[in-house]
C-alpha cells in the first residue's frame, strides 16, 4: 500500500512546490518508487518537472478527476510523466481551476481525486500531492485521500498566521471524510540561519501547536539556487547537489522513512 502526503498551507510562497519536488527525488533516492500529483491550477510544479507549455498537456490531473465525475473511463497512465530524475508526476494546467466549480455539484465530491487515481496507488510506495494554496475543494480532495499532510511554514515572522484554520480543516476532514488523516508534521522553510529570527519562530510553533504536531527537526535553508533549479526542470539534487537545501531535503526524506518505520513498530507492538 502506498502511503500519500498532501504538502498543504493555504499560505503562498512557503516552499510547498519545492518541498513536494525535492522530497519526492529523495525518497526516490532512498530506493521508493514515488509519483508527484500537482493538485495547483497555477502548475508550478509542472513547470518544475521541466513542462513549459501547460496549455498544450492533453492528459493532466484535472481531465482526469472531470472523467472521474462524468464517469467515463479513466486511464491515469496517459496523464503520467516519467521524469528523467527516476520519479513519476501527473501534471496540472488552469483546467483544473474550472473544474472546482464542476466538483460542487459532482457525487461523492470530496472523492474525485481518490477515484481517480486509485487504479494506480499500489503501484507507488509514495505519492505527494502539491496542493494549492487555499483551503478549496481541490485541497479538500487533496486531504480526502492522504494518509498524513506535511506543512510547510517559512520560518519569518507571521508563519503562524493561519496554522489554526488549518489544523481546523484537517481536523475536520479527519472526523467527517478521511479518518486515516493524521498530520505528519509541520516544516519550517526558508531558514535564515544568519538572524534568530527562524529560531523564535520555531520556539513560537512549539509553544503553540508542539503538543498537537510534530514540528520536523530539519529546517531548509533559504538559498538562491534553490529557486535557479526551478526554472531548469531539474530538482536541487541535479542542480546543485552538495548544497545546504540538498543536504536537507535528503535529512528531511529520511526523518519521513523513519517515522513511518517508527509508527509501524508500534502498531505491531500493540499488536502483540
Amino acid at each position: 500500500m502506498s502511503k500519500i502526503i498532501a504538502i498543504a498551507n493555504q499560505k503562498g510562497g512557503v516552499g510547498k512546490t519545492t518541498t513536494t519536488f525535492s522530497l519526492g527525488v529523495a525518497l526516490g533516492k532512498e530506493g521508493k518508487k514515488v509519483l508527484l500529483i500537482d493538485a495547483d491550477p497555477q502548475g508550478d510544479l509542472t513547470t518544475c518537472m521541466g513542462c513549459y507549455n501547460q496549455d498544450d498537456l492533453q492528459n493532466t490531473i484535472g481531465t482526469l478527476m472531470s472523467d472521474t465525475i462524468l464517469d467515463r473511463e479513466i486511464d491515469v497512465e496517459k496523464a503520467i510523466i516519467h521524469h528523467k530524475e527516476g520519479i513519476d508526476f501527473i501534471p496540472s494546467n488552469l483546467d483544473l481551476s474550472a473544474l472546482e466549480m464542476s466538483l460542487v455539484n459532482a457525487m461523492s465530491r470530496e472523492f474525485t481525486l481518490k477515484n481517480s487515481i486509485k487504479s494506480i496507488q499500489d503501484k507507488y510506495d509514495y505519492i505527494l500531492i502539491d496542493c494549492m494554496p487555499s483551503l478549496g475543494m481541490i485541497t479538500i480532495n487533496a486531504l480526502a485521500c492522504s494518509d498524513k499532510v506535511i506543512i510547510p511554514v517559512q520560518g519569518e515572522y507571521l508563519a503562524a498566521k493561519g496554522m489554526g484554520h488549518l489544523l481546523k480543516t484537517v481536523s475536520k476532514v479527519h472526523k467527517q471524510i478521511n479518518p486515516n488523516l493524521k498530520i505528519g508534521g509541520v516544516l519550517l522553510t526558508l531558514v535564515d540561519k544568519r538572524t534568530n529570527l527562524s529560531q523564535e519562530v520555531r520556539e513560537s510553533l512549539e509553544k503553540n501547536y508542539g503538543q498537537y504536531v510534530k514540528i520536523y527537526d530539519t529546517e531548509i535553508p533559504k538559498a538562491v539556487n534553490t529557486a535557479k533549479s526551478s526554472s531548469t526542470g531539474k530538482s536541487i539534487f541535479e542542480f546543485d547537489k552538495n548544497s545546504r537545501v540538498a543536504d536537507a531535503y535528503k535529512n528531511l526524506a529520511k526523518e519521513v522513512l523513519e517515522n513511518e518505520r517508527t509508527k509501524t513498530r508500534n502498531e505491531a507492538s500493540k499488536v502483540r
